[in-house]
């Protein structure tokens, strides 16, 4: 029997690359006979459809959040070896609300994929939040083991990172979800060419130190194209650099948990991508960069998320 560890996939700003990291981090586990569950939990179902199934009504977990279906009889097989999927769909958008007025509303989603961890079928489950800290996204921080936060390395980006950190600290030390922690930091949609993304990149590293992933997932063409054809990356293109990217990031997820991996798991390309803190980079992060990370802005959502959760 395995021992499954749940990852919670979020963050709550849209558009940094987390439905493309929950994705294809999961189809390169996979493709290292990893077995691995992706459960979509975004009402957008973009994980759903990026694995080439179709958004069905009554195919998502809103049943079995209510007690009228079960999680194991929802898991779907998908093109990729040793990758499962829970589906999502349109309803989950109602789910936000009618769970709210129930009891033990945080932790509806834990007592659904308690059989799913209890069957011992997968090494991982990897969730896919919705870009909210809303209650289905509370509930995912409440079932789960760890976080990883895809991070833009882009400005605005850095805006929820202090507020996802402070909320997973608040989630472990008020009780709600006492194991939980920060799996680690993916800088995605990286830009070598320009200044402001090494310098987004040293930043995030200056205050979180080994929490953040050495492989940097860079922009690339073939990574925006490969959902629209409802394939991960390693499927769709496999030589390229995006491929090569979430293969090395998959590599060093890995290793952080067993202490290291064999020569033979080194991907066909031999790609390896070198941090910008690799080599000496002449300039420091400008001070409205360096600001944001220490603020918490959005302090009033975070201490109302943290409410719900000590409710």
């Amino acid at each position: 029997m395995m021992q499954t560890h749940v990852i919670a996939m979020a963050n709550q700003k849209g558009g940094v690359g987390k439905t493309t990291t929950a994705i294809n981090l999961a189809a390169c586990l996979a493709e290292k006979r990893k077995e691995v569950l992706l459960v979509d939990l975004d009402p957008q179902a973009n994980a759903t459809s990026g694995l080439g199934l179709p958004k069905e009504p009554g195919a998502s977990l809103y049943g079995a959040l209510f007690g009228t279906a079960r999680a194991l009889d929802l898991i779907k097989p998908t093109p990729v070896k040793n990758l499962s999927i829970i589906p999502s769909e349109i309803d989950l958008a109602g789910a936000e609300v009618e769970i709210a007025r129930g009891e033990h509303y945080l932790h509806r989603l834990r007592a659904v994929l308690s059989e799913v961890i209890a069957s011992g079928r997968y090494h991982f489950i990897i969730i896919d939040c919705s870009p909210s800290l809303g209650i289905l996204t509370m509930n995912v921080l409440a079932a789960a083991h760890s976080v990883i936060i895809p991070l833009q390395a882009e400005y605005y980006a850095l805006e929820g990172l202090s507020v996802m950190t402070r909320l997973i600290q608040q989630l472990n030390q008020n009780g709600v979800n006492p194991g939980l922690h920060l799996e680690g930091i993916v800088m995605t949609m990286y830009d070598g060419r320009t200044n402001l993304s090494q310098q987004v990149v040293q930043e995030v590293i200056r205050h979180f130190g080994d929490k953040v992933y050495e492989t940097l997932i860079p922009r690339n063409v073939r990574l925006s194209e490969a959902p629209s054809f409802g394939k991960p990356i390693i499927t769709y293109n496999p030589l390229c650099t995006g491929a090569a990217a979430y293969r090395q990031l998959a590599r060093e997820f890995l290793a952080r948990r067993n202490g290291g991996l064999e020569d033979d798991d080194a991907d066909a390309a031999g790609f390896k991508l070198r941090s910008p803190f690799e080599k000496s980079v002449q300039m420091e992060a400008p001070a409205f960069v360096s600001a944001v990370i220490p603020a918490v802005e959005s302090r009033g959502l975070v201490e109302e998320a943290s409410t719900h959760a000590a409710s």
